[in-house]
Protein backbone atom coordinates (compact mmCIF):
# COMPACT_ATOMS: atom_id res chain seq x y z
CA UNK A 1 0.00 0.00 0.00
CA UNK A 2 1.72 3.68 -0.65
CA UNK A 3 1.09 5.34 2.19
CA UNK A 4 0.48 9.12 1.31
CA UNK A 5 3.48 11.69 1.96
CA UNK A 6 0.61 14.05 4.53
CA UNK A 7 0.05 10.82 6.40
CA UNK A 8 3.83 10.07 6.47
CA UNK A 9 4.75 13.16 7.90
CA UNK A 10 1.94 13.16 10.42
CA UNK A 11 3.57 9.82 11.94
CA UNK A 12 6.82 11.29 11.63
CA UNK A 13 6.07 13.94 13.69
CA UNK A 14 4.34 11.31 16.41
CA UNK A 15 7.27 9.07 16.26
CA UNK A 16 9.83 12.09 17.57
CA UNK A 17 6.92 13.49 20.00
CA UNK A 18 6.46 10.12 21.63
CA UNK A 19 10.40 9.36 21.23
CA UNK A 20 9.73 6.02 19.17
CA UNK A 21 12.14 3.33 19.19
CA UNK A 22 12.31 3.22 15.24
CA UNK A 23 10.90 6.33 13.67
CA UNK A 24 10.94 7.39 10.11
CA UNK A 25 13.92 10.21 10.21
CA UNK A 26 14.36 12.78 7.39
CA UNK A 27 16.66 15.43 8.00
CA UNK A 28 16.72 18.26 7.22
CA UNK A 29 12.47 17.56 8.04
CA UNK A 30 10.27 18.26 4.81
CA UNK A 31 8.25 21.63 5.57
CA UNK A 32 5.18 19.28 6.59
CA UNK A 33 2.19 22.01 6.98
CA UNK A 34 2.89 22.56 2.93
CA UNK A 35 3.50 18.74 2.23
CA UNK A 36 -0.15 17.85 4.11
CA UNK A 37 -1.19 20.98 2.79
CA UNK A 38 -0.13 19.90 -0.85
CA UNK A 39 -2.01 16.40 -1.35
CA UNK A 40 1.01 14.82 -2.86
CA UNK A 41 1.42 11.24 -2.76
CA UNK A 42 5.62 11.61 -2.31
CA UNK A 43 7.74 13.68 -0.49
CA UNK A 44 11.00 15.77 -2.61
CA UNK A 45 14.46 15.23 -1.76
CA UNK A 46 17.10 18.06 -3.02
CA UNK A 47 20.44 17.29 -4.06
CA UNK A 48 23.28 17.31 -2.28
CA UNK A 49 27.05 18.74 -2.72
CA UNK A 50 29.02 15.68 -3.67
CA UNK A 51 29.32 13.58 -7.29
CA UNK A 52 31.10 11.14 -8.50
CA UNK A 53 32.06 10.59 -12.62
CA UNK A 54 33.72 7.22 -14.36
CA UNK A 55 37.69 8.42 -15.55
CA UNK A 56 36.36 7.60 -18.95
CA UNK A 57 40.03 8.32 -20.08
CA UNK A 58 41.66 5.92 -17.61
CA UNK A 59 40.28 2.38 -19.12
CA UNK A 60 39.31 0.28 -22.70
CA UNK A 61 35.99 -0.68 -20.96
CA UNK A 62 34.37 -1.48 -17.47
CA UNK A 63 34.62 -4.18 -15.54
CA UNK A 64 31.72 -4.76 -13.63
CA UNK A 65 33.33 -7.27 -11.52
CA UNK A 66 36.52 -5.66 -11.34
CA UNK A 67 38.37 -5.88 -7.63
CA UNK A 68 40.20 -2.48 -8.78
CA UNK A 69 39.26 0.13 -5.86
CA UNK A 70 36.58 2.97 -6.75
CA UNK A 71 38.97 5.50 -6.10
CA UNK A 72 41.18 4.10 -9.47
CA UNK A 73 37.67 4.38 -11.07
CA UNK A 74 35.55 7.10 -10.28
CA UNK A 75 36.59 11.19 -9.81
CA UNK A 76 34.82 13.05 -6.67
CA UNK A 77 33.58 17.01 -7.33
CA UNK A 78 32.44 18.74 -4.39
CA UNK A 79 29.94 21.86 -5.61
CA UNK A 80 29.15 24.19 -2.91
CA UNK A 81 26.02 25.57 -2.50
CA UNK A 82 25.45 28.38 -4.69
CA UNK A 83 27.52 26.72 -7.37
CA UNK A 84 26.47 24.54 -10.18
CA UNK A 85 27.23 21.09 -11.54
CA UNK A 86 26.74 21.13 -15.54
CA UNK A 87 26.07 17.81 -16.91
CA UNK A 88 27.01 17.79 -20.48
CA UNK A 89 25.00 16.02 -23.24
CA UNK A 90 24.95 11.76 -22.90
CA UNK A 91 26.95 12.88 -19.41
CA UNK A 92 26.47 10.63 -16.70
CA UNK A 93 26.99 11.32 -13.08
CA UNK A 94 26.36 9.52 -9.95
CA UNK A 95 24.68 12.65 -7.03
CA UNK A 96 23.40 12.31 -3.72
CA UNK A 97 20.31 13.44 -2.04
CA UNK A 98 20.99 16.46 0.45
CA UNK A 99 18.58 14.50 3.11
CA UNK A 100 19.89 11.85 5.49
CA UNK A 101 17.05 9.09 5.57
CA UNK A 102 16.33 6.65 7.89
CA UNK A 103 13.56 4.10 7.38
CA UNK A 104 12.03 2.24 10.37
CA UNK A 105 11.47 -1.64 9.96
CA UNK A 106 7.79 -1.48 8.68
CA UNK A 107 8.20 1.08 6.28
CA UNK A 108 9.74 0.78 2.19
CA UNK A 109 10.43 3.44 -0.15
CA UNK A 110 11.33 3.85 -3.93
CA UNK A 111 12.50 6.84 -5.63
CA UNK A 112 11.85 8.32 -8.91
CA UNK A 113 12.84 11.06 -10.52
CA UNK A 114 10.41 14.11 -10.85
CA UNK A 115 8.72 14.88 -14.27
CA UNK A 116 9.92 18.44 -14.57
CA UNK A 117 13.31 17.44 -14.71
CA UNK A 118 12.24 14.43 -17.78
CA UNK A 119 11.07 16.99 -19.81
CA UNK A 120 14.56 18.96 -19.87
CA UNK A 121 16.60 15.81 -20.56
CA UNK A 122 17.54 15.04 -17.04
CA UNK A 123 16.81 11.39 -16.63
CA UNK A 124 17.19 10.25 -12.69
CA UNK A 125 17.53 6.28 -12.44
CA UNK A 126 18.11 4.89 -9.04
CA UNK A 127 18.46 1.69 -7.23
CA UNK A 128 14.53 3.12 -6.94
CA UNK A 129 14.16 0.30 -3.93
CA UNK A 130 14.77 1.67 -0.74
CA UNK A 131 14.69 -1.47 1.90
CA UNK A 132 13.43 -1.19 5.58
CA UNK A 133 16.00 -0.28 7.98
CA UNK A 134 18.09 1.64 5.54
CA UNK A 135 20.04 4.59 7.05
CA UNK A 136 21.83 7.26 4.90
CA UNK A 137 22.00 9.60 1.59
CA UNK A 138 20.75 8.29 -1.48
CA UNK A 139 22.98 7.69 -4.33
CA UNK A 140 21.15 9.19 -7.91
CA UNK A 141 22.33 7.90 -11.30
CA UNK A 142 21.53 11.16 -13.48
CA UNK A 143 22.27 11.23 -17.16
CA UNK A 144 21.32 14.21 -19.74
CA UNK A 145 19.63 12.37 -22.42
CA UNK A 146 19.13 16.31 -24.28
CA UNK A 147 21.38 17.81 -26.91
CA UNK A 148 22.26 20.76 -24.58
CA UNK A 149 24.12 20.92 -21.34
CA UNK A 150 22.40 20.64 -18.11
CA UNK A 151 23.35 22.58 -15.14
CA UNK A 152 22.20 21.87 -11.91
CA UNK A 153 22.54 22.89 -8.01
CA UNK A 154 22.70 21.70 -4.86
CA UNK A 155 19.76 22.16 -2.76
CA UNK A 156 17.31 21.72 -5.81
CA UNK A 157 14.33 19.45 -5.52
CA UNK A 158 15.49 16.69 -7.48
CA UNK A 159 13.53 13.72 -6.91
CA UNK A 160 10.80 12.51 -5.02
CA UNK A 161 10.27 9.52 -2.24
CA UNK A 162 7.13 7.54 -2.12
CA UNK A 163 6.47 4.93 1.07
CA UNK A 164 5.27 1.41 1.65
CA UNK A 165 4.39 -0.36 4.67
CA UNK A 166 5.96 -3.66 5.22
CA UNK A 167 4.95 -6.07 7.39
CA UNK A 168 7.75 -5.38 10.28
CA UNK A 169 9.96 -8.34 10.62
CA UNK A 170 12.73 -9.18 14.02
CA UNK A 171 15.62 -8.35 11.94
CA UNK A 172 18.00 -5.66 11.80
CA UNK A 173 16.96 -4.48 8.59
CA UNK A 174 18.63 -3.35 5.75
CA UNK A 175 22.46 -4.47 5.53
CA UNK A 176 23.60 -3.07 2.33
CA UNK A 177 26.87 -2.13 1.52
CA UNK A 178 25.70 1.46 0.87
CA UNK A 179 24.28 1.92 4.41
CA UNK A 180 25.55 5.39 6.30
CA UNK A 181 26.62 6.64 3.16
CA UNK A 182 26.75 10.82 3.23
CA UNK A 183 28.45 10.68 -0.18
CA UNK A 184 27.52 8.40 -4.32
CA UNK A 185 29.16 5.48 -4.39
CA UNK A 186 30.16 3.34 -7.54
CA UNK A 187 29.44 -0.42 -5.40
CA UNK A 188 30.98 -3.78 -6.32
CA UNK A 189 29.52 -6.12 -8.46
CA UNK A 190 30.44 -9.86 -7.61
CA UNK A 191 29.37 -13.04 -9.66
CA UNK A 192 27.68 -15.25 -7.33
CA UNK A 193 27.94 -18.58 -6.84
CA UNK A 194 25.66 -19.77 -9.67
CA UNK A 195 27.24 -17.54 -12.00
CA UNK A 196 31.12 -18.94 -11.16
CA UNK A 197 29.09 -22.36 -11.58
CA UNK A 198 27.96 -21.31 -14.83
CA UNK A 199 31.67 -19.93 -16.10
CA UNK A 200 33.97 -23.34 -15.23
Amino acid sequence: MILSAGRVAEELLKAGEANCEDPLIIVPLPNVRELRDSGAASIDLRLGSWFVTLRNARMSHLEVDDQEPQMQLTKTHYVPFGHKYFLHPQGFVLGVTLEWVCLPKNLAAYVIGRSSWGRRGLVIATATGVHPGFRGCLTLEMRNLGEIPISIKPGMTICQLFFHQVQSTAGEGDRSMFLGRRRPTLGRVRCDQMAERLAR
